[in-house]
């Protein structure tokens, strides 16, 4: 909820025009730094059907960046900031909205002082937040040095309509829609897969323009959804046996992975690096991610290779040193098993 902060304590009446209002006040509140305004369903006509806004600079003291992207029934906003120490904002929003939340990198937490509810995410999590109207506190630890978010506010409505019925965990959280009560879909975030960490950058780094961009991300937001509702299915039913310990071994060797991702290295080195044991490791990120080390680092691997392809036109053989192959033919025939196509038909298909 980056784009709806503050720094001190405001109070906001309910906008009765029929427009979604956020403000940004300086530290004395005399002076609005931001205001924005937009209809109900988050979209202001335009030719093209998509409308975006930026900022960056000093934010409160602390410089950042934010982007905004408006279709129909949907808000997207990603952003960057770079902490000097803790940041404690005050923050409102006037307006009802789901939210699915994703925490590239970070260590927040935000409590509604209205529902008492609070909510808190770590590098790579995520979640899908209902709120409406929000009032609170959000903390921004400086531990990590750094905040990198992304967030897709949806219309209620517009989301409801993709529920599963086979789902209690997705029917309870109906419930508390109907009812307007903030909650999450779940107590427990959920931990950021490759396909939809691809997906995201896919948004951030997409290049169309004009009815092709907004049917692009359209496209890429329902993808999205749908990987977060089918990994809260499949979790319904899971009940994790690794300790609270354990767990913390287990992401930190996802974050090995993702920062190596074109070295080599064994499954010893990397139980000896976050201080566990081979067998502890390949059990307990076989239940919090659902697949190996090495399958989970290939997946990886294999998504940022056809990024790569379709949307920088790179040449095979730097993709395949970017993913650690250093023969491009080991690279080809590891790809094709994936996708089922070559690499260079990939790039023709592009083209």
């Amino acid at each position: 909820m980056l784009n709806y902060i503050w720094r001190n304590k405001i109070d906001v009446k309910r906008n009765k025009s029929g427009l979604m209002k956020t403000k940004l006040y300086a530290q004395d509140l005399e002076d609005i730094v931001l205001e924005n305004k937009y209809p109900r369903n988050y979209f202001v006509d335009s030719e093209t059907g998509i409308v975006e806004k930026e900022f960056s600079g000093d934010l409160i003291g602390t410089k950042g960046s934010y982007r905004e992207i408006f279709l129909e029934n949907i808000h997207i906003g990603y952003g960057h900031l770079q902490l000097k120490n803790d940041l404690e904002l005050v923050f409102e929003s006037d307006f009802e909205t789901v939210e699915m939340h994703f925490l590239l990198q970070g260590d927040t937490l935000s409590k509604d002082k209205e529902s008492f509810y609070q909510f808190n995410f770590t590098t790579n999590q995520s979640n899908i937040i209902y709120a409406n109207g929000f009032r609170g506190k959000a903390k921004y630890v400086y531990q990590s040095k750094s905040i990198r978010i992304f967030e897709v506010n949806l219309i209620p409505t517009f989301f409801t309509k993709y529920l599963p019925e086979a789902s209690e965990q997705l029917y309870q959280f109906l419930k508390h829609i109907d009812t307007k009560n903030t909650t999450t879909v779940s107590q427990h975030n959920y931990q950021i897969t490759p396909q939809m960490y691809l997906i995201i950058q896919d948004i951030i780094q997409c290049n169309r323009v004009g009815i092709f961009k907004k049917m692009f991300i359209e496209s890429k937001i329902i993808e999205l959804l749908m990987l977060q509702l089918e990994q809260i299915i499949n979790c319904e039913c899971q009940v994790c046996s690794v300790s609270k310990k354990d767990q913390e071994k287990m992401y930190a060797v996802r974050e090995i992975i993702h920062k190596n991702i074109d070295k080599s290295t064994t499954l010893i080195d990397l139980a000896r690096k976050v201080g566990t044991n081979e067998f502890t490791l390949k059990k307990g990120f076989k239940e919090i991610f659902g697949t190996t080390v090495f399958g989970y680092w290939n997946d990886l691997k294999m998504q940022i290779a056809k990024q790569m392809l379709l949307n920088e036109n790179a040449p095979v053989s730097r993709v395949a040193e970017k993913i650690g192959y250093k023969n491009p033919q080991h690279f080809t025939v590891a790809f094709k098993r994936k996708y089922g196509i070559t690499p260079g038909k990939l790039k023709q298909q592009r083209l």
